[in-house]
């Protein structure tokens, strides 16, 4: 498959725009139709040197007028593509550096009184790589069509964000573990102190995210020093009902501590150790690791103080008790791991291939009953739709009933479920509904990624549905609107489930039969 060209720069058509003054300085963006665009702001200090694996700092001020026109650094990665899928920003344009606390803003009225919601974007790519500024995710079309800020951040990612040195370095390295959510955090203060000059709401900011992105949401939302930087927040095709633990983190530090020869009296030499050695160690370490649960890589750490609990096990945080919170997933999400992953014969299986590989997911004992539960459920359907539709029950739409059903019997705030189904037209439909699809409809860019949607005016306005409940939520924490059916709270006796596609619809306890037998295993 052929990789989408983004090597344009995406400011080439705007033109200077207003300038707007914040706590480090004052800042000239660019403005396209109407949307002001404001890029590469940084809302932190340079994260190399003394500060490697510390928590973020402050931004230098700066005098006179800082342009605001093209994105900042992402940072350091072991950059794995996954074509047509997921194109990613321009690396070439951006480069990667640890001076990556950078983030966006698309605003309809800078310098305005007036007080739009603020929608604030943590990208996916597990916790290990991405940015949030590849071409699907631009804020200028959501910005426009809800009236909205949208923020989206760039952060410290994998070995240097997610370096649990706390137990073999001491108090010098104790947030070392959890420095990338640290980022988030500080992002947050920084739109807490800055976005009202740019039109925003500060008391009304909606945290989003996909993959990797919706598990760091959960993870902000079991974080007391997050607590009142956000009022709502969603969760897309990714989750994190737990963290990693400090045993978990510290046998990964261990190995990656081994394979660079550093011992325990030697830590401060990480700080001066450059980023390839760094990042070709961590590469070594994971080695098949990639796709695996967050506590088997470099990700948040529960460590009692930064992270004092899991978000959503045995039960929902306290934390975030208030907080209104939308999940849920794609009706094919392992089809994108099968691509990504380069495993072409997932989309060819004969029965024998279904049953082998159900076999790998759960066990000699309980393969014939799944499969034959998700055909009589779904008759007629390949033995490869089988396949990605009970992986993704599995992996993915059971998590996000679990936080749904532990969000609401905490019973201090609303809770809702989707699951989107439309199916791409990619690879002559084989796809079905897989990861990442959506995020071009919730962003109202489905003109953009057009080797998945095809564009034209029927995804256009499914887009339109889609991103306004998405805008409706961050608005007012509910994310019904008059394009939809009604869309009711979830709650443990009706289990009400948006399902978006081509006819939207609410079904009452979705997948009841296949619920029921994840339940029962």
């Amino acid at each position: 498959m052929a990789r989408i060209d983004t090597s344009k720069d995406a400011s080439s058509k705007d033109i200077p725009g207003v300038v707007v003054e914040t706590t480090s300085g004052k800042l000239r963006g660019t403005v396209k139709g109407g949307i002001h665009a404001f890029k590469g702001i940084p809302y932190g200090a340079p994260t190399g040197g003394k500060m490697r694996f510390m928590p973020p700092g402050k931004p230098t001020p700066w005098s006179g007028v800082r342009d605001a026109f093209r994105f900042g650094h992402q940072s350091p990665q072991n950059m794995h593509y996954t074509d047509v899928l997921a194109p990613q920003a321009d690396a070439s344009i951006e480069g990667y550096s640890e001076d990556c606390l950078c983030l966006n803003v698309w605003t309809p009225g800078p310098g305005t009184s007036k007080k739009r919601p603020v929608m604030f974007w943590c990208h996916g790519g597990g916790y290990a790589q991405e940015s949030g500024t590849w071409p699907w995710v631009y804020g200028e079309s959501l910005s426009r069509r809800g009236d909205v800020v949208v923020v989206t951040i760039n952060h410290r990612l994998n070995i240097f964000g997610y370096f649990h040195l706390g137990d073999v370095g001491g108090e010098k390295y104790a947030a070392s573990g959890n420095a990338g959510i640290l980022d988030l955090v500080a992002g947050l203060q920084w739109v807490h102190d800055n976005i009202a000059a740019f039109g925003g709401d500060p008391d009304n900011v909606m945290i989003f995210g996909e993959s990797g992105g919706g598990a760091k949401v959960c993870a902000l939302l079991t974080m007391p020093m997050a607590k009142g930087l956000f009022h709502r927040a969603v969760l897309q095709s990714g989750l994190a009902l737990e963290l990693a633990t400090r045993e978990n983190a510290n046998e990964l530090t261990n190995k990656t501590l081994f394979e660079l020869g550093i011992t325990p009296d030697r830590i401060d030499v990480l700080q001066t150790m450059p980023v390839n050695r760094l990042l070709e160690a961590m590469s070594k370490v994971l080695g098949t690791r990639r796709g695996m649960p967050p506590a088997a890589q470099f990700s948040p750490v529960v460590d009692g103080k930064i992270m004092p609990m899991h978000p959503f096990t045995p039960e929902a945080s306290p934390v975030s008790s208030t907080i209104p919170v939308m999940v849920g997933c794609n009706t094919h999400e392992q089809s994108f791991m099968a691509v990504s992953g380069g495993d072409e014969e997932a989309f060819n299986l004969d029965e024998s291939g279904l049953r082998q590989r159900v076999v790998g997911l759960i066990g000699e004992e309980n393969a014939v009953r799944v499969i034959d539960t998700y055909k009589k459920v779904h008759p007629g359907k390949s033995p490869s739709e089988i396949y990605f539709l009970l992986s993704t029950d599995r992996w993915m739409r059971k998590s996000a009933i679990t936080l749904a059903e532990r969000k609401f019997k905490q019973g201090q705030a609303p809770i809702y479920l989707y699951l989107f189904a439309w199916r791409s037209p990619v690879m002559s439909g084989k796809l079905g509904s897989p990861h990442t699809v959506e995020i071009p409809f919730v962003f109202y860019n489905t003109d953009i990624p057009k080797v998945m949607t095809k564009g034209g005016p029927e995804v256009k306005e499914l887009a339109g549905r889609v991103s306004d409940a998405w805008i409706q939520f961050a608005r007012s924490g509910n994310p019904n609107h008059k394009g939809l059916p009604n869309w009711s709270e979830y709650t443990l006796r009706e289990r009400a489930t948006m399902v978006f596609d081509i006819t939207c619809k609410v079904v009452n306890d979705l997948g009841s039969e296949e619920r029921k037998l994840w339940e029962s295993l």
